[in-house]
């Protein structure tokens, strides 16, 4: 993989960052800067195999992959599609497994069914707005929260919220519940398009070797 560029990876700070440096060492891609956990530098570079790597906070990422900053991205599928940036998604790795999900009490189930206008509160208004205007042609009124959007309903803010759902632990300790099912999530490489055709041996070579050890 050794050439005169860098290829450069944007990865999505905390478990994402962790889980991806544990596949990317399978195929003999690592980064020894990085588990120097004092380290204070923001770029880490495998002069080697010429590689430079990031942390971004998971919305940054396609952008910084968009705008070729970063050559590849490694981020949760909910911020590819909240973020809807031009980039190509090559590859689901299959971890950080998850849903994004319509919840809200039981009583909530009338108005999701007879498609009443209500209030949505989600920290994705744009899948939120997507979903309930593209495939349930539902109007609704979206409020954009950045916390605990299981707030909402229990505060009469909203009437239901998107949100991604794990274990469904936190929804039921509050008396809620999965209401709807919008989509399956997990992480996801990106590629910017250019360097898409200006890399294309190089990003290949790593999409394949990824896949193999995704299978073993």
């Amino acid at each position: 993989m050794s050439t005169d560029r860098y290829l450069t990876f944007a990865l999505g700070k905390g478990r994402l960052a962790k889980k991806t440096l544990e596949l990317f060492e399978k195929i003999g891609i690592t980064c020894e800067e990085m588990k120097d956990k004092e380290s204070r530098k923001l770029i880490f570079v495998n002069e080697k195999l010429k590689l430079r790597f990031f942390l971004a906070k998971g919305p940054d990422v396609p952008t910084y992959v968009e705008y070729g900053a970063a050559d590849v991205g490694i981020v949760g599928k909910d911020t590819i599609l909240e973020e809807n940036r031009r980039v190509y998604e090559v590859l689901d790795l299959g971890f950080g497994k998850c849903r994004m999900c319509v919840c809200g009490p039981e009583k909530a189930k009338e108005l999701l069914m007879h498609h009443e206008r209500i209030r949505v509160a989600s920290k994705y208004p744009n899948i939120a707005k997507d979903y309930f205007y593209n495939k349930k042609h539902q109007t609704v009124d979206i409020i954009k929260l950045n916390g605990s959007v299981e707030l909402g309903p229990l505060v009469e803010l909203s009437d239901v919220i998107v949100d991604i759902v794990e274990t469904g632990s936190t929804l039921r300790e509050n008396g809620l519940e999965v209401l709807e099912e919008i989509c399956p999530l997990s992480a996801c490489m990106i590629v910017n398009q250019v360097s898409m055709q200006m890399e294309k041996e190089r990003i290949s070579h790593l999409i394949n070797a990824l896949k193999g050890a995704l299978k073993k």
